[in-house]
């Protein structure tokens, strides 16, 4: 067994000869997405497992070790890690965790702080915690980041994206229950393999494969009906996660909507564009300003490989540029607003509410400053801009009843129903509609059998 070596601080370090003989527990975020990049991680010679249990009894093991005012995706990522290794599926001796650490102002980059101090107090202080960082403010000599698996990591984001987006614009119409899934698994695999191959990234290779996914996508069969659409934002964690958002795509997809979520592309545009504001803002290093910049145009490249993959089944709907994006808050808030989700989750917001998914769920942890300013103090703004925007805002800690935010959720979906019957979109034909609107809540709990015949595309 690897002997344990401690930095001056205390932390154990993650060895070369903990890399052959250690499993490593990962979080899970986003299924499709981070499934590629534990099979990365895999090719690289990592052993790994990637923790995708929504066990009611997660959020209570967090509440054990980490402070209740705690960011509730500390809690709920350091309470799936304990409940892992409570579990008696590892060896305790022989595992260890990885945990991102971003080094910004947000409470995120306590995170393996607060896990540290948590493992200590449930018995678990043996087992090593890696950071994984862009920043050096870790290293560990069993765990490093070349240049070329951050390119293979990148790759499997942006392939992550693709499945996302196809993914959720087809499988609410799908004719065959399970196409969707069925294909996305497909891709998993596929990738798996193409990725982590010579030459496997270049923008050929990704070219090639991007488009034959949006073609297997677009040859799906589907049923031509209308769904209201919902697009989700929020802090990162929780607009993402299943177990930090209470099956939140699935409750939505239960009510009959089509949900769009951002891509992570985006995200990663932002934090790399937020460096170069700085140097707009406070001044800095021009060679770093440089490199930035290059590296925004690589990622430009990537983007545009993307979306014209896309594009090239008329059916699929184009997500926007982050270009465009970002020029959607000009004047709107500042560039220099960087903390959490900062100025993109208001950019974010105003881009869905544009492009036709103006009902949004913004989602943010009870207690995140960062969020509640750009997210919910934001939302009186955007309505300015676009009238039809029809947002609401939830908070998700382990005090808030499920059934609550739920019913918050159908208030927002009511009134976008309502509004659905009011526009061009959806025509009444030999249907009194005063009728059918006079009471949002009894038409609510209308079945597909009680509802006329061309109303029933858009039931509850």
């Amino acid at each position: 067994m690897a002997e344990l070596k401690y930095s001056k601080d205390g932390r154990i370090f993650f060895t070369k000869e903990m890399k052959k003989e250690y499993t490593i527990l990962l979080p899970m975020m986003l299924p499709i997405h981070f499934k590629l990049l534990q099979n990365v991680f895999e090719h690289y010679g990592y052993k790994t497992v990637l923790l995708d249990g929504n066990e009611p009894e997660i959020a209570q093991e967090g509440l054990k070790y980490v402070h209740n005012d705690t960011c509730y995706p500390a809690l709920l990522v350091i309470g799936q890690f304990i409940h892992a290794l409570k579990s008696g599926n590892y060896d305790i001796n022989k595992t260890a965790l990885m945990i991102t650490q971003t080094g910004g102002g947000c409470r995120a980059s306590n995170y393996i702080h607060l896990l540290r101090k948590a493992l200590k107090k449930a018995g678990f202080d043996n087992v090593p915690v890696v950071s994984l960082n862009l920043s050096g403010l870790e290293k560990n000599s069993g765990f490093k980041l070349t240049l070329k698996m951050l390119r293979h990591m990148l790759y499997a984001v942006v392939y992550g994206d693709l499945l996302m987006c196809l993914n959720n614009q087809v499988k609410p119409y799908e004719a065959n229950l399970g196409s969707c899934k069925s294909l996305t698994e497909k891709w998993i695999k596929l990738l798996t393999n193409k990725i982590n191959v010579r030459n496997s990234i270049t923008f050929e290779e990704l070219t090639k494969n991007m488009n034959a996914i949006s073609d297997d996508f677009a040859q799906i069969k589907t049923h031509s009906i209308d769904k209201i659409k919902v697009g989700v934002v929020g802090e990162i964690y929780i607009k993402y996660s299943s177990l930090g958002n209470n099956q939140l795509e699935e409750f939505l997809a239960s009510q009959n909507c089509e949900v769009c979520v951002p891509g992570l592309l985006g995200f990663l545009f932002f934090k790399i564009d937020n460096r170069i504001e700085d140097i707009k803002l406070y001044g800095g290093s021009r060679l770093k300003a440089f490199v930035l910049k290059a590296f925004i145009k690589y990622l430009e490249k990537i983007e545009n490989i993307m979306l014209s993959s896309i594009k090239r089944n008329l059916k699929l709907k184009v997500p926007a540029t982050y270009k465009h994006t970002k020029t959607l808050v000009g004047g709107v808030i500042g560039y220099g607003n960087k903390m959490g989700e900062g100025w993109f989750l208001t950019a974010e917001m105003l881009e869905l509410a544009e492009s036709g998914y103006e009902n949004i769920v913004c989602t943010q942890p009870f207690g995140c400053l960062p969020n509640h300013i750009c997210g919910k103090g934001m939302i009186r703004k955007i309505k300015e801009i676009n009238p039809i925007a029809n947002i609401v805002a939830i908070d998700y800690d382990p005090s808030t009843p499920k059934v609550n935010q739920e019913n918050r959720i159908k208030l927002m979906l009511a009134i976008a129903k309502e509004n659905f019957l009011k526009s061009d979109k959806h025509e009444l034909k030999n249907t009194n509609q005063s009728e059918i609107c006079a009471n949002k809540n009894n038409y609510i709990q209308l079945n597909s059998d009680e509802l006329p015949e061309n109303l029933v595309a858009i039931k509850t």
